[in-house]
């Protein structure tokens, strides 16, 4: 390889590593993305202007510029509750890419290198079928009679042992050409379809990260294939990254990777019912409530993001903020549809970055609040989790909102979370009820604390 070459490839390496580095926190994240966009331009200006081989450089570039358009015009459109499903897509077509960079590499080549090659084929095709039904679930474009899903689970597994064998196979006979290539990558992409369609909606952020570890793995192995040091270090990081996220989200669930990939739904267990006394709340007595406290935790859900009353939340705090009333948000690891879901959706309304405070800081400060706002939270705040030995959700860390002095509800219905169990916070004599959608409920809100002024 070129020198220089070389030398652009680390330099996009290493900015590579910073920017995953500097997406670990919300006050960085946004300087984090930028980096990992250079580093991305700097790596394909170098392989456009270094790769003599490639003898349509200029269908290249085109195709290279329709790319990045296509994803900065998706990027800039979708809404903060399809973020998931933009995720899914284009990691799909990411393990789709580089299978088929295998494939192309594939015939002709022997001994270690064929192996990888049919390697990054399988995994980068089980990645792109099952982020591809991973799209489609949580578009809502297709569901799944849950009575089929073991049928296709054990499909699923008998069509992946298929694809192993046949992989092997092409190995160690060292016969077949493109076509062969063609046929386990569709094989395997089908496999990882039928295993993901079982699997429900609200399990699919901890099945997309896995997708996305085995993306970055393919592309690794891709890297060892081209003998591309810049390949093996990106794909490293998305593997590494991919693999520590699905294994924190489980464990904020207090649910196993295999629990969330075979059972398609959370843990079974008899949970107790609420008993007591829903009491329900005015939208004038909530923002007189607000008013005259002195801390106050706003605790985000995904009916926030659903209701997309993040620019209410803003001003609601703004007001408070100025009848000196100190606000705080605390945000629950599983919030939302993805990691850093909440963050995004409010950094989007301007919120400070110092007002965000993950589980573990804000759960001490509960004690000394005021009033917590929730705002479509559910099982994330329910005391079950602590107490309730048969429920579903127990063990799983929460938000203990039920140690403040008063807890306002803002949610349209009394209806259940995904854990599909009663939450005794609603019927706990300190909480009242705000009915209604979230962001009439939070604009009414506006509204009344305005005429306080």
């Amino acid at each position: 390889m070129n020198p220089i070459a070389q030398v652009l490839y680390m330099a996009s390496a290493t900015l590579f590593v910073l920017g995953v580095r500097f997406l670990g926190s919300p006050a960085s994240a946004r300087s984090g993305n930028r980096l990992l966009a250079i580093g991305m331009l700097l790596a394909l200006g170098t392989t456009l202007a270094f790769a003599p081989h490639y003898d349509h450089v200029v269908w290249v570039a085109l195709v290279a510029l329709l790319g990045s358009a296509i994803g900065v015009v998706s990027a800039r459109r979708v809404r903060m509750t399809a973020m998931p499903q933009m995720v899914a897509f284009f990691n799909g077509l990411g393990g789709g890419a580089a299978a088929l960079v295998a494939a192309g590499g594939w015939p002709g080549s022997s001994g270690a290198a064929s192996w990888l090659a049919l390697l990054t084929m399988v995994l980068g095709s089980v990645s792109f079928g099952g982020s591809i039904i991973a799209f489609l679930k949580l578009q809502e474009w297709i569901r799944v009679d849950l009575r089929m899903a073991l049928g296709l689970r054990l499909l699923g597994l008998t069509v992946l042992a298929a694809v192993v064998a046949g992989a092997v196979y092409l190995a160690t006979s060292g016969h077949g050409g493109i076509g062969a290539a063609l046929g386990v990558m569709a094989a395997a992409a089908a496999g990882g379809a039928l295993l993901t369609l079982p699997i429900g909606g609200a399990d699919m952020p901890v099945v997309i990260s896995l997708l996305n570890a085995l993306t970055g793995l393919s592309a690794a192995a891709t890297g060892f294939v081209l003998q591309n040091q810049l390949l093996i270090i990106a794909g490293t990081l998305v593997g590494a990254s991919g693999t520590i996220l699905t294994q924190q989200m489980s464990r904020a669930m207090h649910r196993s990777l295999m629990n969330v990939i075979w059972s398609g739904k959370a843990a079974q267990g008899e949970a107790g019912t609420a008993e007591g006394t829903v009491q329900p709340i005015t939208h004038d007595d909530t923002a007189m409530l607000l008013r005259y406290a002195k801390k106050v935790v706003v605790v985000p859900g995904y009916g926030l993001a659903v209701a997309r009353a993040q620019l209410e939340v803003k001003q609601v705090i703004d007001l408070l903020n100025g009848f000196g009333v100190e606000v705080l948000f605390g945000i629950h690891p599983v919030a939302g549809r993805m990691p850093g879901h909440m963050n995004v959706l409010l950094a989007e309304a301007d919120v400070a970055y110092d007002q965000l405070w993950e589980m573990d800081r804000i759960n001490p400060r509960f004690r000394d609040t005021d009033v917590v706002l929730v705002v479509g939270a559910n099982d994330v705040t329910n005391p079950a989790a602590r107490t309730q030995t048969g429920s579903p959700l127990f063990g799983m860390p929460i938000l203990n909102v039920d140690e403040a002095r008063h807890v306002v509800v803002l949610k349209r219905s009394m209806g259940r979370g995904f854990a599909g169990v009663d939450n005794p916070l609603y019927v706990d004599p300190k909480t009242r009820m705000l009915f209604g959608d979230a962001k009439h409920s939070l604009g009414a809100l506006v509204r009344e604390l305005e005429s306080a002024q």
